[in-house]
């Protein structure tokens, strides 16, 4: 029996929710272009296709803005458990323990669907991170309810108390569309397995969460954040990833497991990234630290930036506190997982895959008095 390390180039399943292909142009969902759905489509309308199928018209559009508005507001036990957790947690700890909560508090059940809870996880987890937020830092007990219509606008809205500027919502806007799907990642399988022992909607959520949580699927924005504001200068950015390649350290932030040549994603936030740090003299510094050394490990390792990589700079120029960087990534995971949830329900079989054995040879027990 033939096996690959991490499951690398086995097929383990079948999807209509998204598909990768570099040669043909990167990334589709359910069959769109990525990059035209990040030109001419809003995260509202790209989370309502990945759950429903299709494109919403604008009455459809309309109403589940609705829909995701009226499910901001937190129920008051969340509120005081959000109170009672350590300002010390990750904020990842934080949103999978949110997620197990909703599930004792409002559990999936005929009257609560499947479409209700991914609707109800989409629309409160800003609502969860920043009331923790914000209690344990300013000692404020926010209203999660008011704010912008869209996910993005409603997050930079509660996170710095006023309206946010156009221009950083939308580049918020396209990054949680950049994050939203990318077919059977380790997150997004692990929620799969744990939907085909027909677990409940938020158990698999959950357990997706702590795949996420991990530096090597998500993270890497974070670490990447450190990385740009360790160098003040270009040159300097320069001579210490050289020294960081001769060290043998990882550079996060840069290859990717399925993208050979380049990442897709990257592209396009990247052009965020550039218009963002244009607004300012800091800005502009970081952006050029970035360029340099994704020019050093081009040329000294053949590798690429991902998607994590100039996101960071995207989300430290909207004001964002580089600790919620990940957990913007499961504000928009969250329906590409929900998603493949219902998808490996409508068609589900246990997954179940086999190992080839690598301990000892039969043997036989040896008496204890003779061991």
């Amino acid at each position: 029996m033939s096996y690959a390390k991490g499951l690398e180039g086995i097929i383990a399943g079948e999807t209509a929710i998204s598909q990768i292909n570099e040669e043909a142009g990167g990334l589709r969902y359910r069959g769109y272009a990525l990059n035209e759905l990040c030109e001419k489509s809003t995260f509202e309308e790209v989370a309502f296709l990945l759950l429903y199928g299709h494109l919403p018209n604008r009455a459809e559009l309309a109403a589940y803005r609705q829909t995701l508005l009226n499910l901001r507001a937190l129920p008051e036990r969340l509120r005081l458990l959000l109170e009672q957790l350590p300002k010390e947690a990750h904020p990842m700890d934080l949103l999978r323990t949110s997620t197990s909560a909703l599930g004792c508090f409002e559990p999936e059940s005929p009257q609560r669907d499947q479409y209700a809870i991914a609707n109800q996880l989409l629309a409160s987890f800003a609502s969860c991170m920043l009331y923790w937020w914000i209690f344990h830092r300013d000692g404020r007990r926010i209203d999660t309810r008011g704010g912008d219509d869209t996910i993005a606008g409603h997050f930079l809205h509660v996170l710095h108390n006023k309206t946010p500027d156009e221009t950083h919502r939308r580049a918020l806007d396209v990054s949680l569309i950049l994050y939203a799907e990318h077919e059977f990642n380790a997150s997004t399988f692990t929620a799969r397995v744990i939907a085909s022992t027909l677990s409940d909607f938020h158990s698999a959520i959950t357990g997706a969460i702590g795949a996420l949580r991990g530096p090597l699927h998500g993270g890497a924005n974070e670490a990447a954040m450190e990385l740009i504001q360790r160098y003040r200068t270009p040159d300097e950015a320069e001579a210490g990833i050289l020294q960081s390649l001769k060290n043998k350290e990882k550079i996060m932030g840069f290859g990717h497991r399925v993208y050979k040549h380049s990442d897709p994603r990257s592209d396009v936030i990247k052009e965020w990234a550039r218009k963002l740090a244009a607004m300012s003299e800091e800005g502009q510094r970081q952006f050029a630290v970035a360029e340099r050394i994704e020019a050093v490990m081009r040329r000294e390792k053949n590798l690429f930036p991902n998607l994590d990589f100039y996101s960071a700079i995207v989300y430290n120029r909207c004001g964002i506190p580089t600790p919620l960087f990940t957990p913007l990534f499961v504000m928009s995971r969250v329906t590409g997982w929900s998603a493949h949830i219902m998808e490996q329900r409508a068609q589900n079989r246990i997954i179940r895959p086999s190992s080839e054995y690598t301990g000892p040879a039969p043997r036989a027990i040896i008496p204890l008095a003779q061991r």
